[in-house]
């Protein structure tokens, strides 16, 4: 047999990019979750600062190093304005501030916890800026810092007066006690007037300076407008911010995720290509087989699987198909019918084998045609076979392990061990448990000449398909390809009206192909 022919879906991407991308919006629903919690916080963002209102103020600090006595020194080498930011912020001012505001001292410190001063670059100036709920109140607040800052200011500078008043005084009366003593020299007196002179003079200096130490640049005015971002910008903020959560958490969820969710992942994990992908059109009823009375999406998949089986080589001798599934799937069983239909509607002499002694059996389910009109080629079919009704696509033989009573005695691959060489010349179609429950499976896929793997997506998990691969090469089998199931939705209100339509303009041939048959043979196999 020639190798399979790769099959091209919707996945095959060259650019990684887009393949990771694709596995990203899977999940969509961590996306929408943290767009949500995004939109959530720039909400509630919004709301805590549509309320809040800021009002600044601005103070020039003077030089207070050595007001005194200073002589060509440049007044910003006299003033530290970051020991002036860290006095403003002080408690001893914010207790001035609170009591200009008629506040008890034990609000002293919330309201610090609204203040923010700053010093912009390469200025004697100090920013009080103060955030309320009210414009007023920030107006008021702002304000009242800026003075609570210039009264502590003055006091120091009072202060400093009064030391160095204190101080020249002491020298004052130092020189009248000298004086007095040599009051009869007349050189010594006239010196100790001159300096007294001297010392009343520096007296009169250190009254006469400001002690203020600040003007007030700016006063705070009630404000307009909120302060901060207005609620667009915050609730773009939080779109995008939630965008990148959503994005983040999707792509954690993927890269936890072990189920295959593409043809991709498919490949990469059984080293073989996927045959064919089964849609999900809405409106199986649960008839078998599809090929031939119904139509579809999913209908053509299963022709179009047909035909990429026969172009492995089938149509140049009898092929033996095992169809199975890593784990419990119903999607094996009606892949194996369809398939089986789609193959004898191509011209191919077709038989299933149902090797599935767990299950009632698909020949319960299936339509078959009365035995009284078996052509001389299906008269020698294998003891115990029925023939199966597909409509257009045309009929085929149908047999179940179950019949021969080779199970209770020799197992599944036993029975199908002596129902492939009845085929004959016809194309047999094997559908059996899954591979990774039991070993009947392996055992069948030695006798055949390849294995088909029904997948489901989003339900197949990656690790299972690499068992599946390791099992099915030491056991001698050939793995031709997957199909990828990707489910079906419950069918809604318009898809019924649209089936209930379908049936009643196909009433003729339904009844045709549900005409109930009993079958002796089938009756006592299962009895």
């Amino acid at each position: 047999m020639t190798g399979p022919t790769p099959f091209d879906d919707r996945y095959d991407e060259p650019v990684q990019l887009r393949h990771q991308l694709r596995r990203l919006l899977r999940h969509r629903l961590m996306i929408t979750l943290g767009i949500v919690l995004g939109l959530l916080g720039g909400g509630a963002l919004a709301m805590a600062r549509a309320h809040t209102y800021t009002s600044t103020s601005e103070v020039l600090v003077r030089s207070t190093a050595d007001p005194f006595g200073t002589v060509a020194v440049a007044a910003d080498n006299q003033v530290s304005m970051g020991t002036e930011q860290q006095i403003a912020a002080s408690a001893a001012v914010a207790i001035r501030a609170a009591h200009a505001l008629g506040q008890p001292d034990s609000r002293a410190a919330a309201l610090e916890d609204d203040l923010r001063i700053t010093n912009p670059a390469k200025s004697q100036v100090l920013r009080f800026e103060f955030t309320a709920r009210t414009p007023e109140r920030a107006a008021r607040g702002a304000n009242a810092f800026a003075e609570a800052y210039l009264a502590d200011r003055r006091d120091r500078n009072d202060a400093a007066v009064k030391r160095a008043t204190h101080g020249v005084e002491q020298q004052i009366a130092a020189v009248t006690q000298q004086a007095r003593k040599k009051a009869d020299d007349e050189d010594a007196a006239s010196a100790a007037q001159s300096e007294l002179a001297t010392l009343h003079k520096r007296v009169s200096d250190i009254n006469s300076r400001d002690t203020d130490g600040g003007d007030i640049v700016r006063r705070g005015e009630a404000p307009t407008r909120p302060s901060g971002p207005g609620r667009p910008v915050l609730l773009v903020l939080g779109l995008a911010s939630g965008l990148a959560l959503g994005l983040l958490l999707a792509w954690l969820r993927a890269a936890l995720d072990s189920r295959v969710r593409s043809a991709e992942d498919v490949r990469a994990a059984l080293r073989a290509p996927v045959l064919g992908m089964l849609p999900d059109d809405g409106e199986h009823d649960g008839t078998l087989p599809r090929v031939g009375r119904t139509g579809g999406d999913r209908t053509e998949a299963y022709r179009a699987l047909a035909y990429r089986l026969r172009g492995t080589g089938l149509p140049s001798g009898p092929g033996r198909i095992l169809v199975a599934s890593p784990r419990r799937s119903a999607a094996a069983g009606e892949v194996a019918v369809n398939l089986a239909a789609a193959l004898t509607e191509c011209g191919d002499e077709v038989l299933l084998v149902d090797a599935d002694p767990d299950t009632p059996g698909l020949v319960a389910d299936l339509p078959r045609a009365p035995d009284g009109e078996r052509t001389a080629a299906e008269q020698s079919l294998p003891e115990g076979s029925l023939l199966v009704d597909a409509g257009s696509a045309g009929r085929f033989a149908c047999c179940s392990s179950g019949g021969t009573g080779a199970h209770a005695r020799a197992g599944v691959s036993a029975a199908v061990h002596r129902m492939l060489p009845a085929a004959g010349a016809r194309t047999a179609v094997v559908v059996t448990r899954p591979l990774l429950e039991h070993a009947d499976a392996l055992a069948v896929a030695q006798r055949v000449d390849g294995v088909l793997l029904v997948t489901g997506l989003g339900v197949t998990r990656r690790d299972d398909l690499d068992r599946v691969h390791e099992l099915i090469g030491c056991s001698g089998g050939t793995l031709l390809g997957a199909v990828l199931d990707s489910g079906r939705r419950r069918p809604g209100p318009r898809s019924l009206l649209r089936r209930r339509a379908r049936r009643s303009t196909q009433a003729p041939v339904t009844q045709l192909v549900e005409l109930p048959v009993k079958d002796d043979t089938l009756t006592a196999s299962r009895g």
